[in-house]
């Protein structure tokens, strides 16, 4: 189903929200090269005037719809997050795999996000509310996890391997019968470390290895 026109008296702000909305809907259909100003200002039932009245060029236009995303994202991983049962150590499985079902149905929107918009990246003075809201939500799921290590690092590392898999599995370059492995081994067990059984056997391979002659 599209998004509607502007209803009647719609404000300015409304204007700009419905002209977001519609450009993330054309691009999932089209791919952002499909997203021309007068193909928009069709689709959103404006006038081209209008878009050029909220946004200078198509960088705003992406920025505008990153920045939405994000924050509908961070929604996500949060509603995961409060939804998680189990315990502590089960919230970064339930938020890892709704980021990846995020990413997976919305790859024109996730393009937007990650790749098309540098300015957007984290260590840059200004970043808006949305993607740092992103990153606390990875990182309240993972520091149940840190076992004294540094809990942003390894938010960093977790975002890192949660979108290389995004942008390997959709350029094909990733076996697809292994995909639910994958994703296993990132939700459930590349971050207990050092895991007990593993510092058990640690300790008893030290520990013969100090009795040998």
């Amino acid at each position: 189903m599209g998004v509607s026109g502007p209803a009647e008296g719609a404000t300015e702000e409304d204007r700009r929200d419905l002209i977001v909305a519609v450009a993330r809907e054309l691009a999932e259909v089209e791919g952002w090269t499909g997203v021309s100003p007068r193909r928009l200002a069709e689709r959103a039932e404006v006038d081209v005037g209008d878009l050029y009245r909220h946004f200078a060029d198509q960088e705003a236009l992406l920025a505008a719809v990153a920045v939405c995303a994000f924050a509908d994202l961070a929604a996500d991983l949060a509603e995961a997050h409060a939804e998680a049962t189990g315990g502590p150590e089960r919230v970064w499985p339930a938020v890892a795999g709704a980021y990846l079902d995020f990413a997976y149905a919305n790859p024109e929107v996730y393009d937007a996000m990650l790749a098309l918009t540098p300015d957007l990246a984290l260590g840059v003075d200004g970043v808006p509310a949305a993607p740092r809201g992103v990153f606390a939500e990875l990182r309240a799921a993972l520091t149940p996890l840190a076992e004294g290590r540094d809990p942003d690092t390894l938010v960093e590392v977790g975002w890192s391997l949660l979108h290389g898999m995004v942008m390997l599995t959709r350029g094909g370059r990733l076996r697809p019968e292994a995909q639910e492995e994958r994703e296993s081994m990132i939700g459930e067990r590349l971050f207990r470390w050092p895991c007990p059984q593993a510092a058990e056997a640690d300790g008893n391979r030290l520990g013969a290895s100090r009795d040998m002659p």
